[in-house]
């Protein structure tokens, strides 16, 4: 995995997840998801782009906070929605 600085890097910040049991809006519809991602600018929960609803990235592109890092067990990574690469 290749790692790279990246100018939105900028936007993280200390956050805790709002709604840490599951997809913020998945909850809402009642809708299934795959993997978690957390926005590290806001805290927002959403879902993978592997899931039906693709939250997480929804989220990136309509508040403008595109990194996000995953919220799985075991996996410690964060993603630039922007660049589409690992930061």
């Amino acid at each position: 995995m290749t790692v790279r600085t990246d100018p939105h890097l900028a936007l993280v910040r200390p956050v805790q997840p709002l709604t840490p049991e599951g997809c913020q809006e998945c909850l809402l519809l009642g809708s299934p998801w795959v993997h978690l991602r957390l926005c590290l600018t806001c805290g927002h929960v959403g879902c993978c782009d592997s899931s039906p609803n693709r939250h997480a990235r929804r989220h990136a592109a309509a508040d403008g906070h595109p990194i996000v890092a995953s919220l799985e067990p075991g996996e410690d990574w964060r993603w630039c929605f922007a660049h589409e690469a690992f930061v």
